[in-house]
C-alpha cells in the first residue's frame, strides 16, 4: 500500500489525471472528424451514383440524347457562377456549417422534385436550380474541413478518404440495383442518398476560432495575392489534366475490346490508389508543394505512357498512379491552403479553387475532343503539357504558395487559423 504522501502514487495520480485531460481535449477533434467523415462519405455516396446513372434515368424517362447533353451541363456552369458566390456569401457570415447544412437539405428537395417531373424543360429547371445549391456542397465542405484541421491539429486526408470510398460503394451498390429496379426509378438512388446527406449535415458541430483574428481581410484579397494564385492556377492545371481520361478512356477502353468489368475494376483501382494515398497523408514528411509538382509530374509520367496505348496490365499498374496525380495532388493543395489562406477565407478559397478547376475542366474536355476526333490517344499529350505546367507552376512559386498569406504580402495581418 502506498502512504498518504508516498511520492510514487501522487506520481501516478498525476500521470493518470494528465491522461485524462489529454483524452478530454482530444475529444471534440475526433468527435469533429468522424461527424465530418460520416458527412463526406455521404456527399460523395451522392456523387457515385449521379455521376452513371442519372443520364441513365433521363434516357429512361424519354428525355431527347440532346437535352441529356444540356441537362447533364449545368453543373460544370454553376461550378464557376454560383459556386464561388455561395461559398463566399456563407463565410462572410460565418456561417458555414449552416450553409453546409441547407445546401444538403435543398439539394435532396431538389432531387426529390426532379424524380417527379418528365418533361425536358422542366427537369431543365429544376436541376439548374438543384445544382445552385447541390455543386457549393463540397468546396463547402472542404472549407469546414480545413477549418477543423487548423483548429484541432487534424489531418484532411483519412476524412476525404471517406468519400472516396463511398463513391465506390455508391457506384456499385446502383450497378447492382439497376439489374433489380427499373431505370425509371434510379432518381430514387439519388434522392435518396442526398437524403442521408442532409440528415447527416444534422451532426455536424460547430467550430470555435482558436483566437480572434486581428485583421479580417476581404475575399476578394486572395484574387490579388499571388501565392495564392499559384496554388489556383497549379492545382487547375494539374486535375485539370485528367479531362481526357474522364471523357475518352471509358471510350478508348471499350473500342480496345476491353470488356465492361474490366473498364469497372480499371476505374475502381484508380479510386482505391487515391485512398491508400489518403489513408497514407499523414505519414508524409514532405512539404505540401513538393507534393504538389510531384502530383504534376506523375500526370506527365501517366499521360505519356497512357498515349503508348499500353496492353491491359502496364494499364492497370498506371491506373493506380491516380493515387499520386489526383490524390497527392490533392492532399498537397489541401496542406498549402492550411498554411497559407487565412481561417476566416478558406470556404471562399475552395470556392475559386473549384470554380477555376472547373473552367479549365471543361475547357481541358472541349480541347481533348477536338484533339481525340483527329488523333485518337494522342490526346494525351495535350494533357501531360498541362500536368508539366501545374508541376512547374507550383515549382517556381513554392516559397510564396507555403508561406502564410499574411506574412508573404501583409505582414500586418492575420495568419492562418481556424
Amino acid at each position: 500500500m502506498y502512504g498518504q504522501h508516498d511520492p510514487q502514487r501522487i506520481a501516478l495520480e498525476l500521470m493518470i489525471a494528465e491522461s485524462a485531460a489529454l483524452i478530454a481535449s482530444q475529444m471534440p477533434g475526433r468527435r469533429f472528424a468522424a461527424r465530418l467523415a460520416l458527412f463526406y462519405a455521404a456527399v460523395f455516396g451522392t456523387v457515385g451514383t449521379y455521376l452513371p446513372f442519372f443520364p441513365v434515368w433521363l434516357k429512361a424517362v424519354g428525355i431527347d440524347p440532346s437535352w441529356i447533353g444540356l441537362i447533364t451541363a449545368v453543373p460544370s456552369v454553376t461550378r464557376f457562377t454560383v459556386l464561388p458566390f455561395i461559398t463566399g456569401l456563407a463565410e462572410k457570415h460565418r456561417a458555414l456549417r449552416g450553409a453546409m447544412m441547407a445546401t444538403a437539405f435543398l439539394a435532396a428537395l431538389g432531387f426529390s422534385v426532379i424524380g417527379l417531373l418528365d418533361t425536358p424543360v422542366l427537369i431543365l429547371i429544376a436541376f439548374a436550380l438543384t445544382a445552385c445549391v447541390w455543386t457549393p456542397l463540397v468546396p463547402l465542405t472542404d472549407g469546414y474541413a480545413l477549418k477543423g484541421v487548423a483548429r484541432y491539429g487534424l489531418n484532411y486526408g483519412p476524412m476525404r478518404l471517406w468519400g472516396s470510398a463511398a463513391f465506390v460503394v455508391g457506384a456499385l451498390a446502383c450497378g447492382l440495383l439497376v439489374e433489380v429496379i427499373a431505370a425509371k426509378h434510379l432518381i430514387w438512388i439519388i434522392a435518396g442518398m442526398a437524403t442521408v446527406g442532409a440528415l447527416s449535415s444534422l451532426r455536424l458541430q460547430p467550430i470555435s476560432a482558436p483566437g480572434p483574428a486581428r485583421v479580417m481581410l476581404p475575399a476578394t484579397s486572395l484574387l490579388r495575392e499571388r501565392g495564392f494564385l499559384t496554388i489556383m492556377a497549379a492545382s487547375a492545371l494539374i486535375q485539370g489534366s485528367h479531362a481526357t481520361y474522364y471523357t475518352f478512356a471509358s471510350i478508348s477502353w471499350q473500342g480496345a475490346g476491353v470488356g465492361g468489368l474490366t473498364i469497372a475494376g480499371l476505374w475502381s483501382l484508380g479510386v482505391i490508389a487515391e485512398i491508400v494515398v489518403f489513408a497514407l497523408s499523414p505519414r508524409f514528411t514532405l512539404s505540401p508543394a513538393l507534393l504538389v509538382v510531384l502530383g504534376g509530374l506523375s500526370g506527365l509520367t501517366r499521360w505519356v505512357i497512357t498515349a503508348q496505348q499500353p496492353d491491359i496490365a502496364v494499364l492497370s499498374v498506371i491506373q493506380l498512379m491516380h493515387g499520386l496525380t489526383y490524390g497527392l495532388t490533392q492532399v498537397g493543395i489541401m496542406g498549402l491552403l492550411v498554411r497559407h489562406v487565412p481561417g476566416h477565407l478558406t470556404a471562399t478559397a475552395q470556392g475559386y479553387l473549384t470554380a477555376c478547376t472547373g473552367i479549365v475542366m471543361s475547357s481541358a474536355a472541349v480541347v481533348s475532343g477536338l484533339i481525340y476526333a483527329r488523333y485518337g490517344e494522342g490526346a494525351y499529350y495535350a494533357m501531360a503539357v498541362l500536368a508539366l505546367a501545374g508541376a512547374a507552376t507550383m515549382w517556381f512559386g513554392r516559397h510564396r504558395a507555403d508561406t502564410p498569406y499574411a506574412a508573404a504580402d501583409q505582414p500586418q495581418s492575420v495568419a492562418s487559423g481556424g
